[in-house]
């Protein structure tokens, strides 16, 4: 709202200070308004906050509602010879793996040509590829190409078989090729042009055949056109890095395991300390968190407490019984939970199928992680509470920026008519002023006439 610069010349008195003090008196009235504004946006941050808490502990929760996981299988591989992976068709197993030889790629080079990129045919001709296992590729060479061009041509035909590249040794430069594949079948044999040729293949010189890879797994020998060998053994793929002599272990992946349940313990810790953050209070500063006292917040942990502190059926039924339990911080004034590891350990190692039961159960909502699912999804859900909770905040907000408004154009009213009726006592006075002149100037040229100067 802007001061008012004009009003006072008639009358002589400060009437745009008074103004503007009437007016900063008005516009204090905008303040609580502000306040509460600002406390809704607060409020709809900290709900957020909480909202977002409750989403991670409900994702770490779903990790272990997969059955799956309790099935998966690891692979532990000693030796540098080869990697493995176990997909889920794999066995629990140990097998000795001995690597011979790697499979390799076929290489082979052309005789040299003066220049690279001057043009070295004359017609148009046909370029036939030649592999170890007697199959062919034919592709087409245009008239007046250069080295350079034959080798564009080779990489932009698609299935060619081999990959071409220059070299140059030192005097002329050399079309060389490699095998796109592994192996022996693979592997470049020879080529040949069906004109005059711009250079043969220099197979006494530098051809060296593809190799197919050779393994023995525990005794049994493998070979594999390359070294990504599947079906050597069941459900596993091994990656085969070198020669030399390597074992694998398929067991149970306790490790999946542990790091899913440390992860849900974690994540109901995180969100205990999101809730403490947002409902603390310093007795010192007297400074207090954005939710202290709130209704959902006590609502969301008593659905919790309820969840955790439940059993389920199974020889596994509390979260204690696998080595999960609350311990109380009197530091921070809430419980987190805390893991006994060789109680957990002892559970995955030696009772999975148990555990199994007692996270995933045999329906989506009969285990403990289910359950949790349950209780969090009906607090996030458009009618929960959460959620309810935000839209409460949103639309109090709403609604007080629109008190705000009607509030502002009311201010704005009544300056408009002090303004009105400050111009008019502003008017009245100058008039009088005016009159009060005049009278003065006739009672002085009276006194005059009269001698009573």
């Amino acid at each position: 709202m802007a001061s008012i610069t004009s009003l006072g010349i008639g009358s002589g008195l400060d009437l745009n200070g008074l103004l503007d003090q009437l007016q900063t008196a008005e516009e204090k009235k905008l303040v609580p308004i502000a306040a509460r504004q600002e406390t809704q946006q607060t409020k709809i941050s900290a709900y957020g906050q909480l909202q977002s808490a409750l989403s991670q502990f409900q994702t770490a929760a779903d990790a272990l509602n997969d059955s799956a996981l309790y099935e998966s299988l690891s692979t532990n591989v000693g030796g540098s010879a080869i990697t493995a992976t176990a997909d889920a068709e794999a066995q629990p197993g140990s097998y000795n793996v001995t690597v011979d030889t790697l499979a390799t790629r076929g290489t082979l080079a052309s005789e040299g040509v003066a220049a690279a990129d001057e043009a070295i045919t004359d017609a148009d001709q046909k370029l036939t590829l030649n592999f170890a296992d007697g199959s062919t590729q034919e592709i087409n060479i245009a008239s007046g190409s250069t080295l350079e061009d034959i080798r564009d041509t080779i990489n932009a035909t698609e299935d060619a078989g081999v990959n071409a590249t220059i070299i140059n040794d030192g005097t002329n430069f050399r079309l060389a090729l490699s095998s796109s594949e592994t192996g022996a079948d693979a592997s470049i044999a020879d080529f040949s042009f069906d004109g005059a040729a711009p250079f043969a293949a220099d197979t006494a010189n530098t051809l060296q055949s593809g190799t197919d890879a050779a393994l023995t797994v525990n005794g049994i020998d493998i070979t594999s056109s390359t070294n990504q060998v599947e079906g050597a053994i069941q459900g596993v793929t091994l990656n085969l890095e070198e020669e030399g002599d390597s074992t694998v272990v398929v067991e149970q992946n306790t490790r999946a395991v542990r790091e899913a349940v440390t992860s849900f313990v974690e994540a109901y810790n995180g969100l205990k300390d999101k809730i403490g953050d947002l409902t603390s209070f310093n007795f010192e500063t007297g400074e207090a968190g954005e939710l202290l006292g709130d209704s959902t917040v006590r609502a969301v942990e008593s659905s919790l407490r309820g969840v955790l502190g439940g059993a389920v059926e199974g020889e596994l039924s509390l979260l204690s019984d696998i080595g999960i339990s609350h311990k109380y911080d009197s530091g921070l004034g809430y419980s987190k939970l805390e893991v006994d590891q060789d109680k957990l350990d002892d559970a995955i190692a030696n009772n999975q199928d148990a555990l199994a039961t007692f996270f995933a159960g045999d329906t989506d909502e009969a285990g403990m992680a289910g359950q949790i699912n349950t209780a969090v999804e009906q607090l996030l859900s458009p009618n929960g509470r959460v959620e309810g909770a935000i839209s409460g905040a949103e639309t109090l907000k709403a609604s007080l920026v629109e008190q705000y408004t009607r509030m502002e154009q009311s201010i704005e009213q009544t300056i408009s008519r002090y303004r009105s009726q400050f111009g008019q006592l502003d008017g009245m006075i100058a008039q009088m002023n005016q009159t009060s002149s005049y009278l003065t100037q006739q009672f002085d040229a009276l006194d005059a006439q009269l001698g009573r100067g």
